[in-house]
């Protein structure tokens, strides 16, 4: 079968009672940001290259265990952004593109994140609305989890 493209993407907001040099180093941490994000089972740095491995996922019955690569942009300390940017001559069939931006507030740091997450995968175009509720469902999943473990390991709340 052929393979089609499909996106989701997603957007947050936050302030989190930590402080924007805590969660910047939580952030720029490819180890620590693997662990505290459901589905993913490794990422390796190489420079300003992160290679995500992720689990077995399924979306609508269809099991993939997606690996990409980022390119990494630090303007340290108010924004990170990532764009797939695979190794010459290599063919990845999913990827992600996205930013934080990070500023300072009385209460702590406000943490805004903004991401699309493409995936190619063996289904008919026809099942696009589908596919996109259930990638959806999974981005919104994966962000109220990595959120969860974020305030967890910085000892911190949300608040606001």
């Amino acid at each position: 079968m052929d393979m089609t493209r499909f996106s989701a993407d997603t957007r947050a907001e936050a302030v989190v009672s930590a402080s924007r040099a805590e969660i910047w180093a939580v952030l720029t941490d490819p180890a620590l940001v693997a662990e505290m994000t459901p589905f993913v089972r490794s990422i390796s740095a190489d420079g300003d290259h992160w290679r995500w491995e992720l689990s077995g996922l399924k979306v609508l019955g269809v099991g993939v265990a997606p690996s990409f690569t980022e390119l990494m942009v630090l303007d340290e300390p108010e924004r990170i952004e990532f764009r797939h940017d695979p190794p010459e001559g290599e063919a990845e069939r999913s990827g992600v593109e996205g930013w934080y931006a990070l500023s300072e507030v009385e209460a702590g740091t406000r943490l805004v994140t903004s991401l699309e997450i493409t995936l190619d995968l063996p289904l008919p175009r026809a099942s696009g609305r589908a596919v996109r509720a259930a990638m959806k469902g999974m981005i919104d999943q994966m962000g109220e989890r990595f959120s969860k473990n974020l305030l967890a390991h910085l000892d911190a709340a949300e608040v606001g």
